[in-house]
Parts: C-alpha cells; sequence; structure tokens
C-alpha cells in the first residue's frame, strides 16, 4: 500500500510543479485572407485544458501582432476572433521540448467568403469530468434510428452493457438509473435504458449517488449507489411515445411488450406491460431487496442485522431469472412523477405487479478435498418456482419555505411465493458408495413489507450551517409452511444398504422485523474552507422469529413437535450513535475525516426456555476521504471506510435446520462482531483534443476476526457446519482496474479501448478441524473496439483472457491455475430497403486444470433481420434466431478453497421467433409522427 500512496504523491507533486513552471509563450500575427492586411483589433483566447484556464486578451497593435508570456505548461486551443471573419482555431502544446510556440502569419477568412465556398462542421466533446460526475454528451455519440438509451450507452467509454441489460461503469455495477434526476420504475433500470429512445437524450450522468444526508451536507457519508441519470432533451420532454411489439416462434416461445409514456413539462406519466417466456423480461434487478426506501439511512448500518430471513428458510425463491430453466414472466407498472407550486412541490409514485414461474432441472457434482479423504457428491433436482408480487411507491417532497424542505416516502411489498423441489443425490467416499438420498421439498409463502421515512432539512442564514432530522419506520412479515420428505440410504464398505433413515415433516415460519430509527444531524463552518459535521442517532429494533417442525402423529396429522429444529425467539436491539466528520473543501482539495461511535445492546428471549442472551457492544466507524482536482477533466480519490460486521442471526441462533438432512447447520452464540478497512482509489482524465480517457481504480479490503465456516464431515458423507471467529487472521479482498480508450479518426472512426482487471481474495475454513486457507486470484485483460456509423454500421468487439490462480493450504500439491477467455459481438448492418442484420453472441472458453480434466467452449450465436417500414421507419418486422448452434447448455464450474463445483441446468437453446415492433411518438407539441 505504501508504494501505492508514493506514487500518487509523486504524481501530485509532478503536477503542482510543472503548474509552477509559468515560463512558456506564445507569438503570431493575424492578417486577411484575402486582402493580406494586418488584423488589428482581433481577440485572441487561449484555452488550456490541464487546469481549465481561460485567458482573453485584445490587441491593437499597428502590424497585427501579438505576443504572450508566463504561460504554464500544457496542452492548448488558440482562438482567434475578429468582426465579420470566421473564427480561427489551433491546437497546440507547451513543454520543455517545446517552450515557445510561433504561429507566424494566421490568415482570417472574411464570413461572406466562406460561405460561399466551404461548409463547416464542428465537432462536439464527448464527455466532461465535474467533479465526483461524468458527464456524456448524447449529441456526440451516433443515435441510429429507432436506437435506445441502451444503445447509446453502450458507445461510451468505460461502460458496458451484457446481454441481459446489467450495466458495468468503471469497473463497478450499477445499481440506479434515474430519469430527469427521478425514479422511473423504481427497481427496473431496464424499464429506462430499453424503452427511452436515444434521441430523447440530451446528456448521460455518471456518479456515485450519495445519501440525502451527505447531498445536503456536502460532507461524504460512505454511503454511495453507482447511478445513471438519463437527462432527456428539452424538446423531447413534452408529448407521447410508446412500442407495442409482439412474438411467436414454432417452439412455442413468445413475447409481448407495450408501452405508453405522456410526458408534459414536469409531468409524466408512464404505464407498461409484458408476457413471455423467452427470459428477456423479468421482475427486474432489485427485485429480491426486502427493502425500498433506497437511499435513506438504513438502520442495520449501525448494527446487528436482524432480518430474520435467511438462505436456510423455507421461502427461498428470490424471483430473479438467470437464464436457469424455462421462465414464464408477466409483468405491468404504472408510473407518475409532477413538480407544481413553482416547483415546491413534487410526487413520484410507482405501481408494479408481476409474477414468474420458473420449472427447470440441475445437476451438481462436487468434490470437497477433505484431509485424508476425497467426498464426491452428484445431485438432480426437478423445481417448479412461482412467485406473484405487487410493490406500490411514493416519494412526496415539499420545500416549506426558501431555507427548510421535506421528504417523506413509503413504499409497500406483498409476495406470494410456491416452490417444490424433487432431489436425488449420491455421496461417494474415496471412490465408494456412502449414501444416496431422495428428498422432496415444499414451501407456501406470503411476505409483507412496509417502509416509511420522513427527512426534514433546514439552512441557516450563515452559509454551511444545516440541521436536518430523519425518521424511519422498516416493518416486514414473513409466513410460509412447507413439507420435508427425505429417504437416505446409508452403505456399508461391502456396498450394502446398513441403515435407512426417513422423514417426513411438516415446517412453519412466522417471522417479523420492525426498526425505529431516528437521527440527528448539524454542520457549522469552522471557517470559510473547514466546516464540522455531528450527528447523533437512536435505533430500536423488534423482531421475532417463530420456527416449528412438526412429525406426524399415529392419526396422520402433524402435530408432534420436534423440540431440536423448533424454536421460537424474540429480539429486541437498541443502539445509540453519534459521529463527528470535519471537512475541507479549498481550491481543488476536498478533505474529510472522522468516525461514528455506536453503543450496540442486543436482547435475545427463547420463549420456550425463558433464556435470555444480553449482547453489548461498544462499535466505531472511522472515516477519511481526499479529492484533487486537477482540472475539469482530470480527478483524483482516495477513501477509507472502516465499519464493524456483526454476525447474522442464522449464525447466532444455536438451532438445526435440516432441509438437506446431509447437511446439518448449526449457529454459534459465542461468534463476535469482525472488522473491515477498505481502501479505495480512483483517478479519471479525460483529454478533449485527443478524444482520450484513462481510468484507475482500485480497492482493498481487510477483514480483521473474521468469521469463517467450520465443515465437519463423517464417514457416512455427513456435514454439520458451524461459524467461530478467527483471531489473528485476516480475510482479504481487492480488485484493480485499468481502462484506456480513445477515438482513432484515421482509422475511419473506430473507437478503440484496453482495459486491465485483477482481482483476488484471501479466505478461511476449517475442514474436519483442520484450518484452510485459500487464495484466488484472476487476471483479465481485455480488448474493447467499435464502430459506429449513421444509417450505416455499429459494431463492438471486446473479450480478451482470463488466468486464474486457485491455492489452498489443505492442497498445496494440486494445481487448479487454468486459462479461460471470454468474448461478445454485439452489431447491426444497415443494408438498402430499409433492412437490418445483426447479431448478438458470445463466447466462453475455460482450460482443463487439475480438477477439471477436460476444457469447456460455448459459442452463443444470435442473429436478427428486421425490415422498417413506413416514413418514419418505425414499423418493424423482426427475425430473431436464438443460439444458433444449440450450443447453450446452463453450465458453470468453479474451484472455491477446498471444494469443487460443476453445474449444469437446462435453458433455453435454439429458437426462432418472428416479431412486429411497432413505434409511435408525438413530440413537443409538434405534428404527430407515426
Amino acid at each position: 500500500m505504501r508504494y501505492i500512496i508514493l506514487f500518487w504523491a509523486f504524481l501530485i507533486f509532478f503536477e503542482l510543479g510543472a503548474l509552477a513552471q509559468n515560463n512558456y509563450s506564445i507569438k503570431g500575427t493575424i492578417t486577411d485572407t484575402v486582402e493580406k492586411v494586418k488584423l488589428v483589433t482581433s481577440a485572441v483566447t487561449i484555452l488550456q485544458f490541464n487546469d481549465s484556464i481561460l485567458v482573453k486578451f485584445s490587441y491593437a497593435k499597428s502590424d497585427g501582432s501579438f505576443i504572450l508570456d508566463g504561460l504554464p505548461r500544457g496542452k492548448y486551443i488558440l482562438l482567434v476572433s475578429y468582426p465579420d471573419y470566421a473564427d480561427y482555431a489551433e491546437a497546440f502544446s507547451l513543454d520543455s521540448a517545446n517552450p515557445s510556440h510561433d504561429f507566424g502569419n494566421i490568415s482570417m477568412t472574411p464570413k461572406s467568403r466562406l460561405l460561399q465556398e466551404v461548409i463547416v462542421k464542428g465537432t462536439v466533446s464527448q464527455m466532461k469530468i465535474n467533479g465526483d460526475t461524468t458527464e456524456f454528451n448524447a449529441k456526440a455519440f451516433v443515435i441510429q434510428p429507432n436506437a435506445k438509451v441502451e444503445d447509446l450507452l453502450k458507445q461510451l467509454p468505460g461502460i458496458t452493457v451484457d446481454k441481459d441489460g446489467n450495466i458495468t461503469a468503471e469497473g463497478q455495477r450499477v445499481t440506479k438509473v434515474l430519469l430527469d434526476g427521478e425514479e422511473f420504475f423504481g427497481d427496473d433500470p431496464t424499464l429506462v435504458t430499453r424503452n427511452i429512445r436515444a434521441d430523447m437524450v440530451d446528456k448521460i450522468q455518471l456518479y456515485d449517488k450519495k445519501s440525502d444526508q451527505a447531498a445536503f451536507t456536502g460532507v461524504d457519508d460512505g454511503k454511495t449507489q453507482k447511478t445513471i441519470n438519463v437527462k432527456l432533451r428539452a424538446d423531447k420532454n413534452q408529448g407521447i411515445f410508446g412500442k407495442a411489439q409482439a412474438g411467436d416462434g414454432l417452439e412455442g416461445i413468445y413475447q409481448g411488450e407495450a408501452l405508453f409514456n405522456s410526458f408534459k413539462n414536469k409531468e409524466k406519466i408512464s404505464v407498461y406491460g409484458t408476457i413471455g417466456n423467452n427470459g428477456k423480461v423479468g421482475l427486474g434487478w432489485q427485485d429480491d431487496q426486502k427493502y425500498g426506501t433506497g437511499d435513506l439511512v438504513n438502520f442495520t448500518d449501525n448494527g446487528i442485522n436482524i432480518n430474520t430471513q435467511s438462505s436456510e428458510d423455507l421461502d427461498i425463491f428470490g424471483g430473479i431469472y438467470s437464464g436457469q430453466g424455462f421462465p414464464l414472466a408477466q409483468t405491468g407498472g404504472l408510473h407518475y412523477d409532477s413538480k407544481w407550486d413553482d416547483d415546491k412541490q413534487s410526487v413520484n409514485a410507482n405501481y408494479k405487479i408481476g409474477s414468474l414461474t420458473i420449472n427447470g432441472l440441475n445437476n451438481t457434482l462436487t468434490q470437497n478435498n477433505i484431509p485424508g479423504y476425497i467426498l464426491k457428491s452428484s445431485s438432480d433436482q426437478n423445481y417448479h418456482n412461482s412467485m406473484f408480487r405487487q410493490k406500490l411507491s411514493m416519494v412526496y417532497q415539499i420545500k416549506l419555505d426558501t431555507m427548510s424542505d421535506l421528504k417523506i416516502a413509503v413504499d409497500g411489498t406483498l409476495k406470494h411465493i410456491i416452490t417444490d423441489s424433487y432431489y436425488t443425490s449420491g455421496d461417494t467416499l474415496n471412490g465408494a458408495l456412502v449414501n444416496n438420498n431422495i428428498r422432496q421439498l415444499t414451501n407456501t409463502a406470503d411476505q409483507s413489507a412496509f417502509n416509511g421515512s420522513a427527512f426534514y432539512t433546514r439552512k441557516f442564514t450563515k452559509p454551511g450551517r444545516t440541521l436536518s432530522f430523519l425518521f424511519s419506520d422498516s416493518y416486514s412479515q414473513s409466513k410460509a409452511y412447507g413439507y420435508l420428505n427425505s429417504k437416505i440410504n446409508y452403505y456399508d464398505s461391502a456396498q450394502d444398504v446398513d441403515s435407512t433413515q426417513y422423514i417426513d415433516q411438516y415446517k412453519t415460519n412466522n417471522l417479523q422485523s420492525n426498526i425505529l430509527n431516528a437521527n440527528l444531524t448539524y454542520s457549522e463552518p469552522l471557517t470559510q474552507s473547514l466546516a464540522l459535521v455531528l450527528n447523533y442517532g437512536i435505533g430500536l429494533n423488534t423482531a421475532s422469529a417463530d420456527r416449528n417442525t412438526y412429525n406426524p402423529s399415529p392419526q396422520g396429522k402433524y402435530d408432534l413437535l420436534v423440540d431440536s429444529l423448533s424454536s421460537n425467539y424474540s429480539f429486541n436491539q437498541f443502539l445509540n450513535h453519534a459521529g463527528a466528520i470535519f471537512n475541507y473543501k479549498k481550491g481543488k482539495i476536498n478533505f474529510n475525516f472522522g468516525t461514528r461511535i455506536t453503543d450496540d445492546q442486543f436482547h435475545q428471549l427463547d420463549i420456550t426456555t425463558g433464556q435470555v442472551s444480553d449482547r453489548t457492544f461498544i462499535e466505531w466507524a472511522p472515516q477519511a476521504r481526499f479529492q484533487y482536482r486537477f482540472s475539469q477533466q482530470k480527478a483524483f480519490t482516495f477513501n477509507y471506510n472502516g465499519t464493524t460486521t456483526q454476525p447474522t442471526l442464522q449464525q447466532l441462533q444455536p438451532v438445526a435446520t435440516n432441509n438437506d438432512p446431509l447437511n446439518i447447520i448449526l449457529g454459534n452464540p459465542s461468534l463476535t462482531p469482525s472488522f473491515t478497512n477498505t481502501f479505495t482509489v480512483d483517478y479519471r482524465t479525460y483529454d478533449v483534443l485527443t478524444d482520450k480517457y484513462f481510468g484507475l481504480n482500485a480497492s482493498y479490503s481487510g477483514i480483521y476476526n473474521p468469521i469463517v465456516n467450520h465443515i465437519n464431515y463423517n464417514s457416512m458423507g455427513q456435514s454439520v457446519s458451524q461459524y467461530f471467529n478467527l483471531p489473528g487472521k485476516s480475510a482479504t479482498n481487492f480488485n484493480t482496474g485499468i481502462y484506456l480508450g480513445r477515438k482513432f479518426e484515421k482509422l475511419g472512426g473506430i473507437n478503440g479501448g484496453l482495459g486491465f482487471n485483477i482481482n483476488g481474495n484471501t479466505a478461511y475454513n476449517y475442514s474436519n478441524d483442520s484450518l484452510n486457507m485459500s487464495k484466488n486470484f484472476v487476471f483479465n485483460p481485455s480488448l474493447n473496439i467499435s464502430i459506429y456509423k449513421e444509417k450505416k454500421i455499429e459494431m463492438s468487439l471486446s473479450g480478451g483472457p482470463t488466468y486464474t490462480i486457485s491455492q489452498t493450504s489443505l492442497q498445496p500439491n494440486i494445481n487448479n491455475n487454468g486459462w479461460g477467455a471470454q468474448a461478445g459481438l454485439n452489431g447491426t448492418v444497415y443494408l438498402p430497403l430499409n433492412f437490418q442484420v445483426g447479431t448478438y453472441s458470445s463466447y466462453q472458453y475455460n482450460a482443463a486444470t487439475a480438477s477439471f480434466h477436460s476444457d469447456f467452449s460455448q459459442l452463443l450465436l444470435n442473429m436478427f433481420i428486421i425490415k422498417n417500414f413506413g416514413k418514419m421507419k418505425n414499423l418493424m418486422v423482426e427475425l430473431w434466431g436464438n443460439d444458433l448452434l444449440n450450443q447453450n447448455s446452463g453450465f458453470s464450474r468453479y474451484a472455491q478453497a477446498n471444494l469443487i463445483t460443476q453445474s449444469t441446468n437446462n435453458t433455453l437453446k435454439r429458437y426462432f421467433m418472428l416479431t412486429i415492433n411497432y413505434e409511435f411518438s408525438k413530440m413537443s407539441g409538434g405534428t404527430p409522427k407515426p
């Protein structure tokens, strides 16, 4: 880490030192192109991009000459203007090799003559970096007819969009997409990226969205979401637009979509509906999140996470389709947002309803390298999962007066979940069969969640003095019931059945949680550059978890309680937390540091036995952030955050879970918190003259006193896992990414980019009382090439090799290092007669390793042909061919610690679908467009 700090210190010193050398000069003489006369009153402008210095001066010398000394080194544009003459511009550089620049005679052309002879086309700057925000100018990119925001995003440097619409920017997942700074249908960003027309966009803004508290005070609190904001053109913010689509295929694959939008100045109304079984429509990326208040302060950031849900509970289907199985999705939604009363009041409301059903088959092979022997498992799963969900959310904001504002946010969610899974499995120990299992698990769950918050802010007459108050309440309940039926045969050394275990049980869960939180924040400017932010908050969490397991009585009723698999707990948690942050901001430097201290009191009651468990912790969360802005196009940022992580209830609660009877999970009530130090570095620069972008980001996390899994296996293939702290050890995670991109005009306007990413981790686990340390490193260089010519071609090729290093201390002689590769080709060629042909294809390769004795390769070739009709080319007939080579195997495999896993799922393979797509718009009050 010290080398990284020294490197950046040198870089900053170099930049500052260079700027201090103001000993460069320019000169020249301004004349008329035709008359050759000296223009003695020309205005000369010098624009330096290195540090955004704009120098303007005028001359009235008799010979039309100019000279300027004392300029700093850097890249410049000289702009000369004169009445009735066309502007003259020329780029140049000043440095140690070229300390002066002589322009000689600069010939100015009269506008009258210029208009007669030539047409001048300007080049629009693609992007600018404004503090923490990178802003892309949509006018600088090629926008094809009927293109959507997603098509525009694919052209932006540093941003990638995968086949499912997931967006990655600067190496991080984009979790929120806004429309004119507002939520648009809440938790499904694709409703913006795949439905808003690209020609309606003015700017694309990329930034880390701060919490409401941080945005108000101007002091970062470390809570951010990678966000894209789509700003619409002023002339495209009034009118109606939408689309209707229907598609069908011979293989029974179909899809239908309809979307209607009405935008009228500051009022937006949108409604949509979708249905399909081709995996292209779903419930949204964030649908599995339990709480929906977004960026407001979350109580669970300050203590034990009393989310009583766990991955071992009955309702485990999250309602997300990830390419496994055969889906059927039906969704609909209504959006409304408006501002009125001179923008003093606004409302943003969303209602979504949807269902998702998935039927699938899965085969999983695992190899567990346990000290002394190897345990191999094979499991087949046949499952039927479904979810029906409704969600309503609303945000109301009002400006109470010139100094105070109020924001009220509420949302509610209802879910009905049904899962039915049938398993057959078998385990071998050193090649000998030790058990086989037939198991069926059926569950039905009803979930409800409510979140509400009120955020009051007030500014005072003294600049920088503010007061804010946040109150929030989050309530959730989950009621579930289901059946477990299992038959396990255990085998002896002669491969004969030694014993058989039958399980026939009925299970119920009733989980509730209510979180109340109040937080008061005050900021005070100590000097013109230094401010202090103080905050104090209290929180109360009341939760309960009633889990019961019943065996059948002789009468056939499930009324015999199994004590060892049942529990009834209530939880109460009370927090006091206080913090202070100092913020220094002057010129190009922004620096803040501080900490938050929390008194966490946790009370747990076993209602069945009356046993009480009380826990008290003093936690602290230090933070620091430094940013230096070299110029508007160049910035360096360093962040540090320290966080205390409490064990989850699933890890604490001393009750066994037997949903998988061969793999039992136990809680450990003696667990203590772990502490994580996280460091991040970000450096970004954009050169307007060469259209070159460079970005570097790196992060490192060290987890001290980590909570690790301890798994014990017996000779019958059974395992019992429990979590323990590992004092004296540190688990680590790191990620480093570099991206360089530019446009090559001499190569026909091709955009090229190089990237290099390294990520890795060090983790610990126990296997049969033996400590295992695993290290994994992945190296991924990448190349990105794209070209965009309006109404001719749009094509992008990205990909590169990967090399994985995987080591474990328990099996140091097993070499799991191996090569891989991945690539993607997306593009469209525009042909005569309004035809388009294109592809959306990908390739994956994994070489054989010591654990996987055969390599794996898969080419997913997808093609389409589109014919446009109508004057506006808004009626499209499309023929889609999915997985033309029929290679989609639903295959994945990985090696982690001493566990090796390979999975195969049935999934959508080759199919053809004919689609009719109609789009309409009438914008800016103009004539209707079909």
